[in-house]
């Protein structure tokens, strides 16, 4: 190609396992269709990883308006131009999804290999006091947002993983958890566990369900972000799931956890052979390990 634009493609090629792509399968519904499969089975990604990047192509086939196979890498740098100034995540996140969609879904690699990620700075990651998540508890008001709020405190859990729990992932007489599976590559789960503070109001709010259901907190986005955004209002305090996951890391390592069983507990086993042969990451020993911490947040 001259002056590296790439050359367009309007020909015929194998999509890496979802069938063959034709030049009158012009727009969405079936490569679309085609690539979710072959993320979700090909690739292994998680769900929300899916959609993120089905969404980014849908997006990107919107702004070329013409079949994906008629492109050219200056109609990419065109389009990556729209979040130059955006936030590394804002670039990084199509220019993921276009480098699947066109090297690996539709087997035309060049069209992506000369586009870099952006690097990423390293930034302190802010993380709150006991005191301020003792604030922020007190400006819950329910016995849901308060179970919630232990539970993300006291195991370490990501903000879905807590969400999609089960009454079937919880040892209720050992106070363990063992997560449902997450099928991305990246992110894991193995088992922790929650203390008894969180216990007590966990109970407290099973006795307010009036349902059958079998998530243990059954609730939409916008009561979930409520719940967080009105104690922030109250407290001022800026405390995520996400910030109570650092915490949890960062109390357990004070209180003298070696990093890679709080690093179990967080579904971040480590593959290096040390972990897998050296280090026992059995229920019963990471129970004593938990216990023996003695993890708190309302004392």
């Amino acid at each position: 190609s001259a002056g590296g634009c790439g050359r367009i493609h309007d020909s015929t090629k194998p999509d890496g396992g979802a069938g063959r792509i034709r030049t009158s399968d012009t727009n969405r519904s079936i490569s679309l269709e085609d690539f979710k499969l072959f993320c979700t089975i090909d690739l292994q990604l998680s769900d929300a990883t899916v959609r993120r990047h089905v969404r980014e192509i849908e997006k990107f086939l919107e702004y070329l308006g013409r079949s994906p196979l008629r492109v050219s890498r200056d109609d990419i740098r065109r389009y990556l131009m729209r979040f130059r100034n955006m936030s590394v995540s804002a670039y990084s996140n199509p220019l993921k999804a276009l480098k699947i969609y066109y090297r690996d879904f539709l087997g035309i690699p060049e069209i992506v290999e000369t586009f870099r990620f952006p690097r990423r700075e390293i930034k302190y990651r802010w993380v709150p006091t006991k005191r301020e998540l003792q604030q922020f508890y007190e400006a819950l008001n329910t016995e849901r947002s308060r179970a919630l709020f232990l539970f993300y405190a006291t195991t370490g859990l990501r903000k879905r993983e807590v969400l999609r729990l089960t009454f079937r992932d919880i040892d209720f007489e050992r106070r363990m958890i063992v997560p449902n599976k997450n099928r991305g590559r990246t992110k894991h789960t193995w088992i922790t566990f929650y203390n008894e503070e969180a216990e007590e109001d966990l109970m407290k709010y099973l006795k307010t369900r009036k349902d059958g259901r079998p998530k243990v907190f059954p609730i939409n986005d916008a009561n979930f972000c409520r719940i967080w955004r009105e104690a922030r209002q109250k407290t001022g305090i800026h405390i995520t799931p996400q910030a109570l996951r650092r915490w949890f890391c960062s109390e357990m390592a004070r209180l003298g956890v070696p990093d890679r069983y709080v690093d179990a507990f967080c579904g971040r086993v480590p593959r290096t052979v040390l972990a897998m042969y050296y280090t026992d990451y059995r229920p019963e020993t990471l129970k004593e390990i938990y216990d023996r911490a003695g993890l708190r947040v309302l004392s």
